[in-house]
């Protein structure tokens, strides 16, 4: 099994590295296959809605002028896919916004290339607007039809200054908690993705 975690803020050693990490821990230990992509302050730009991912379908923005197509390659075939984002103005970071934008199109002009897979938001935050950015998170996978697993509380924790969320202990609780539930899931799941039936199949039934 393979998770792609990627970090959407721009300060590399941060916070929301931080609770990345904590989250792939168990799935270390599981035998998981794990890799932290770094996003934030990298060179990645909006949507640019020519919607040539629908004529092309190959799993690629058409746009080859920035890190989308490296980053949706490695996302496309994950097992699990948790992204990570500090709290802006009570929303995510511009490069996250950004990538969620975009591996949605392609995803939906590709037969839905994330249904079934699981989905996770994770965010950090100093004091409010963490929920907002979660959902902004979440508002991809469950319009992807990808598998969101809940864990002991919203997957977000405090902190201001770089690795000052550890000192928030039911947030690393969480996130532990989160990492083991992406486990289980996923080994509840194994064999089922293939199968799962797509938007049209439902929508026939």
């Amino acid at each position: 099994m393979k998770a792609i975690a990627v970090n959407g803020s721009p300060r590399i050693n941060g916070n929301t590295r931080v609770l990345l990490e904590k989250v792939l821990d168990p799935l270390n230990q599981a035998g998981w296959e794990t890799e932290l992509l770094q996003l934030g302050g990298k060179n990645i730009h909006g949507c640019r809605a020519c919607f040539q991912c629908f004529g092309k379908k190959d799993m690629r923005c058409v746009c080859k002028d920035d890190v989308f197509n490296e980053f949706a390659e490695k996302i496309f075939v994950a097992d699990a896919i948790v992204l990570g984002s500090p709290t802006y103005f009570t929303d995510i970071s511009a490069e996250m916004k950004a990538l969620i934008d975009r591996i949605g199109l392609v995803a939906m002009a590709n037969d839905n290339a994330l249904q079934g897979r699981i989905g996770a938001a994770v965010v950090a935050v100093r004091r409010g607007g963490a929920t907002h950015a979660y959902d902004t998170i979440n508002h991809l996978f469950l319009k992807s039809g990808a598998i969101v697993p809940g864990s002991t509380y919203w997957n977000i924790a405090y902190g201001l200054n770089p690795g000052e969320v550890a000192k928030d202990t039911e947030g690393m609780d969480n996130m532990r908690h989160l990492g083991r539930t992406i486990a289980w899931l996923a080994a509840a799941l194994q064999g089922h993705r293939k199968t799962y039936p797509s938007a049209a199949e439902i929508t026939k039934a």
